[in-house]
């Protein structure tokens, strides 16, 4: 964003021109009468991790035989028919690129095609059942609504998981709860299964697996941990193992995908000469313990950042970009999966990654051409473009009511993040602003760092300062 321009015409009015972001409108799901419980012949199911029960792959059996429908051309639309196969009252989303793991089997469907009131899948267009040029690296997904359809017969429908599987990971302090800080970083491996939360045996545990572990709940790694004071603790209180023989490589983004055993229901020995696994993870620089500790770390010198996430409204996420010969560029989606994107989010001080987007989801480095639409009306003007056929927009001030002096004029741009942006560091910007009742001038503007404690004292410490009410 450029720094705001301000033409003083008269003193009730002053005039902003600021940056337009990208809107994209959506068209509201469409509500199709209450259909039958699922297509005749077909059986459906969701597949994949990690996810909730709503969501995950979609997989359809058909003849006797399960298989996947590809990501090409579907659309939020494909995913509200295919939501109500499954007995769900529509879509909230949709996935792309075997997010919830690749399948097996056929692809059964690839171009998928649905305007989003047809009573069933096989009314949607598409090239044919079988007929597809796809792999199983572009499996589509869905993120239906948690409801239920009223009276939907769900015989049709098959979860897939007809054995255990890990699904939530976390750390329970063995001593001292409630004067520990939070985030937990040591204590008692969990998993939660169907009857509530599970401790793990920790033979044959190993540093891999505590690492797969940190990098789940967020941390960048783990460390050592005081095992014979946890094994003499354990001694003295009641333990439920539910899960044993954890072999991870390292480079695992979930526990699930590690080799491990469950528990069967009548075994009479749990865990024997074993104890539950205990890790404890090196917290990143989000999770600094103190203001002081922050600061410290702030102060020690650090090399040149190579790496960066750019465009995401949330720490964590974002357009991964590297430095290269002093200039800054991205990164292909090919072959992008959640190891490679575990191993940026690690590297900039987080865990594993979550989700691996592909497709320029958090926007993309486009040529700005600075032009203002309908310069000199009020109002801002209709319509933004992803490609910013025009950056800057017009739009008036009142300040009938404002007494000379000076003033905080501050500008917030899309608070929310209801609306996607390549960036959205730019979008804050704050000025001292001087008013003598017939001009207005305005200096010492910052964006980025507009809301920064630093950049706060300073707007406090301006001299003359008589009013810190924002403009």
């Amino acid at each position: 964003m450029r720094p705001v321009s301000i033409w003083q015409r008269s003193p009730w009015g002053l005039l902003l021109c600021l940056l337009c972001s990208s809107c994209l409108g959506s068209p509201s799901p469409s509500t199709a009468p209450e259909k039958r419980a699922g297509s005749q012949g077909l059986r459906f199911r969701l597949a994949g991790f990690p996810r909730k029960p709503f969501e995950g792959r979609v997989e359809i059996q058909r003849a006797g035989e399960w298989g996947t429908i590809c990501d090409d051309d579907f659309t939020l639309q494909a995913a509200h028919i295919l939501c109500r196969e499954l007995g769900f009252t529509e879509a909230t989303g949709w996935t792309h690129s075997a997010k919830y793991g690749p399948g097996t089997g056929r692809i059964w469907l690839d171009n998928l095609s649905c305007s989003g009131t047809e009573q069933s899948v096989t009314e949607c267009a598409s090239r044919g059942w079988g007929n597809s040029d796809c792999t199983h690296d572009e499996d589509a997904g869905v993120i239906c609504k948690d409801q239920r359809l009223p009276g939907f017969s769900d015989s049709n429908v098959i979860e897939v998981e007809q054995h255990l599987q890990v699904e939530e990971v976390r750390l329970r302090p063995a001593v001292g709860r409630g004067r520990r800080p939070l985030p937990v970083t040591e204590g008692l491996v969990e998993v939660r299964l169907p009857d509530g939360w599970s401790q793990v045996c920790d033979k044959g545990w190993s540093a891999h697996n505590s690492h797969v572990v940190c990098g789940m709940l967020g941390f960048p790694s783990e460390k050592r941990v005081n095992t014979a004071f946890y094994r003499l603790l354990a001694q003295r209180q009641q333990h439920s193992f539910g899960l044993h023989g954890v072999a991870c490589v390292g480079t695992e983004a979930h526990l699930s995908l590690c080799s491990l055993e469950f528990y069967r229901a009548n075994d009479t020995t749990r865990c024997p000469g074993g104890a539950p696994a205990v890790v404890s993870c090196v917290p990143g620089p989000l999770y600094a313990a103190s203001g002081g500790q922050r600061k410290q770390q702030q102060s020690k010198p650090q090399g040149e950042t190579r790496v960066r996430l750019k465009g995401g409204a949330h720490p964590g996420e974002g357009r991964v970009e590297v430095l290269k010969a002093s200039t800054w560029g991205t990164v292909c989606d090919r072959k992008w999966d959640l190891q490679a994107a575990s191993v940026v989010c690690r590297e900039l001080g987080f865990g594993s990654a979550r989700e691996a987007l592909s497709g320029a989801r958090m926007g993309q480095d486009v040529s700005k051409r600075y032009e203002c639409a309908n310069f000199g009306e009020q109002g801002i003007t209709v319509g933004c473009w992803d490609l910013y056929r025009h950056d800057i927009d017009c739009q008036w001030i009142d300040i009938t009511d404002v007494k000379p002096g000076n003033y905080i004029l501050q500008v917030v741009i899309n608070p929310n993040y209801e609306v996607a942006e390549s960036d959205f560091t730019n979008n804050a910007m704050k000025c001292n602003c001087k008013y003598d009742g017939h001009r207005i001038w305005v200096h010492n503007c910052h964006i980025g760092d507009a809301f920064s404690e630093e950049a706060n004292r300073r707007f406090e410490r301006y001299p003359g300062q008589t009013s810190n009410q924002i403009i």
